[in-house]
């Protein structure tokens, strides 16, 4: 009998959204679909839904409660104890062998076959096409990937409740009008579990803004068209800002002399002056001629525990993409092996201590009593967070690492 006691409470500790598992949901799911009668459709019909495409995406569409960041009425919104997207968890873990090594080999053979759609976005977009290439494999590993989820039910879930239900619900109004306008194939409205459709991975909004019709077809088909799928993703990152004239960043070895907490895209200065600092790039080439008056941040994702890098704007443009900083290095590196064969990173990812989000917000909460600005108490490990640890460490005579461990939360939580 204590065997199973303690059992169950292991399954309840490691559920990930706490009070929202004690409501009645059959109770919420009434509200639900009283949710949908009430205020979406007469939403969607404002935005050119007709009844029948309404209908059609809703019939077997019930709750998923299977889906992260929920908050059924009644219940409290809380931190998920562990976050499930990769780009927000331990950094060298995101660069696993498997992962690197399968995107690059893929993207090489895809960059053979699509050799002439590529050229083609390149010259129109000027995004380079191993960028291209490296987004494709990493949203959808090149169209590969089984996408699992009912866009209807993920979107319908996490706008009625869910921490973001105002833009969820946004993203399912524009889902209804895809279904509307028939952009889709048939059976084709599958989602990851933000909501994201298609090779590309675009969120609803992002596909009426920025899918484009690659293969001359007139149609902007990003679920079946490998053109289409190219063309949409150079057209998004050239319309957020990529500039032709810059790379994406270089791997750089940051002296013990130059703080890590100077971290950040809005601490820029040229490379030239990053190199006046004794900041070098790693594998020991001098930078570009055309990139050394140009300006640069630093970033250090791992803070100390890892690799270091210069980035130029086109990073942050990678990261409108998806917010993460790792997610932009992956597709900056991914992208450089696959064109010019580059190898690992020259810097060595350390060991970071495994912690749970509750413990990073705790520890956020703690710099922000001290007047540290760290973004935000959500338990992610951002620059301004990394930044805000080394300012602290280097004002209290500690070892400075720009980077959360389990020792820090005593001494931040006094």
């Amino acid at each position: 009998m204590l065997f199973r006691l303690l059992s169950l409470l292991m399954i309840l500790l490691a559920l990930p959204y706490g009070p929202a598992w004690a409501v009645d949901r059959a109770k919420v799911e009434r509200q639900f679909q009283q949710w949908l009668a009430q205020e979406v459709w007469p939403e969607a019909r404002g935005a050119g839904v007709r009844r029948p495409t309404f209908d059609a995406a809703f019939s077997k569409v019930r709750l998923n409660w299977d889906l992260p960041d929920l908050v059924p009425p009644g219940s409290k919104a809380t931190l998920p104890r562990r976050q499930r997207q990769a780009e927000f968890g331990a950094p060298g873990r995101y660069f696993n062998r498997g992962s690197v090594d399968g995107a690059t080999s893929m993207g090489r053979r895809m960059a053979k076959r699509h050799a002439s759609a590529l050229q083609q976005t390149e010259r129109r977009t000027g995004v380079p096409g191993r960028i291209i290439l490296a987004i494709w494999g990493r949203e959808s590993g090149y169209g590969q990937v089984k996408i699992p989820h009912n866009v209807f039910e993920v979107l319908g879930t996490k706008g009625f409740m869910s921490r973001r239900a105002d833009y969820f619900r946004q993203e399912l109004i524009a889902a209804l009008q895809i279904a509307e306008a028939g952009h889709a194939p048939e059976q084709a409205m599958r989602s990851s579990w933000a909501g994201a459709l298609g090779q590309p991975q675009f969120m609803p909004s992002s596909f009426l803004k920025f899918a484009e019709d690659g293969d001359g077809d007139g149609r902007a088909d990003i679920w079946r068209s490998e053109a289409d799928t190219i063309a949409s993703i150079g057209g998004y990152l050239a319309r957020h800002g990529w500039d032709k004239t810059r790379d994406w960043g270089f791997e750089v070895s940051v002296p013990a002399s130059v703080s890590c907490a100077l971290e950040g895209p809005d601490q820029g200065q040229s490379i030239r002056e990053w190199e006046a600092l004794g900041i070098h790039r790693g594998s020991g080439r001098a930078f570009p001629a055309h990139e050394r008056d140009g300006v640069a941040y630093l970033m250090m994702p791992a803070g100390r525990n890892g690799p270091a890098f210069l980035v130029t704007p086109n990073f942050y443009v990678l990261k409108e993409y998806n917010k993460s900083d790792l997610y932009a290095l992956f597709v900056g590196h991914v992208g450089d092996r696959i064109q010019f064969g580059v190898q690992d990173f020259r810097g060595a990812w350390g060991r970071v201590d495994s912690m749970l989000r509750s413990d990073v917000a705790a520890m956020q909460r703690g710099l922000e009593r001290r007047d540290y600005d760290v973004g935000g108490a959500d338990g992610l490990a951002g620059f301004k967070t990394r930044r805000s640890i080394g300012r602290w460490q280097e004002a209290t005579g500690q070892q400075v690492t720009c980077f959360p461990s389990a020792a820090m939360k005593a001494n931040l939580s006094r």
